[in-house]
């Protein structure tokens, strides 16, 4: 069997990356967004600050994503933070493309149940894509991944049980029927990011922490 060279094994991980970061921008535009379902993550934290304390949101996002971005960078490389950026560039790439140019409506207001169900397995599958391929998301996404890490609970259950927590906050200001559907729609995505990152891979990957850290963790 032929062996695939560096340049190969990169160019299917970028094109993973950004079939990920597509299948994302388009759930969020044409299902979440159309369809009323709330955020969780980060951006829910953001919007969050809006309604409390009237903070703008791009500023919120930055403040919370640039000290998670430098984490990444210290324990898992220059890499996976460059491959974090691209994806995130092409999320908001394709979420504009979509929002300006896309004539598809899908209006699911009187069928939130598959709302949820579908929005569930496409950002699951979509995230999924982008994590098993060396990136990230969003400072959310990497937060769950080093958390999953960190404690051996699957990823997927990590970013549920964040944004189960952000979106009950945010009952304050969303309404009610559309954020219990955003929480069923965030646990199938759970289910799905798990099921996609480790396909085919069996165990957990163990983090590889630089040698500063192991250090530390020898002496304690």
């Amino acid at each position: 069997m032929r062996t695939k060279t560096k340049w190969q094994v990169d160019g299917i991980r970028l094109l993973t990356m950004l079939a990920g970061s597509c299948l994302l921008a388009f759930t969020y535009y044409h299902i979440n967004f159309q369809n009323g379902l709330s955020e969780g993550g980060f951006v829910g934290l953001a919007l969050l600050g809006k309604y409390l304390f009237d903070l703008p949101p791009a500023l919120t996002m930055i403040v919370l994503d640039l000290p998670i971005v430098a984490l990444a960078w210290w324990l898992k490389g220059h890499k996976f933070v460059v491959n974090t950026l691209v994806a995130s560039l092409a999320f908001s790439l394709f979420y504009e493309l979509c929002e300006k140019y896309s004539p598809l409506t899908m209006d699911l207001h009187n069928n939130l149940p598959l709302a949820a169900l579908s929005s569930g397995l496409l950002t699951g599958f979509g995230a999924g894509l982008v994590l098993r391929a060396g990136g990230a998301s969003g400072g959310d996404d990497i937060l769950s991944m080093l958390l999953s890490q960190w404690s051996g609970i699957k990823i997927g259950t990590v970013f549920v049980l964040m944004d189960a927590v952000v979106l009950t906050v945010s009952l304050l200001y969303l309404p009610f029927k559309e954020t219990m559907f955003t929480i069923l729609a965030v646990t199938i995505a759970g289910k799905m990011i798990t099921w996609t990152v480790h396909y085919g891979h069996g165990q957990l990957t163990p983090m590889r922490l630089p040698y500063r850290v192991k250090e530390k963790t020898a002496r304690a």
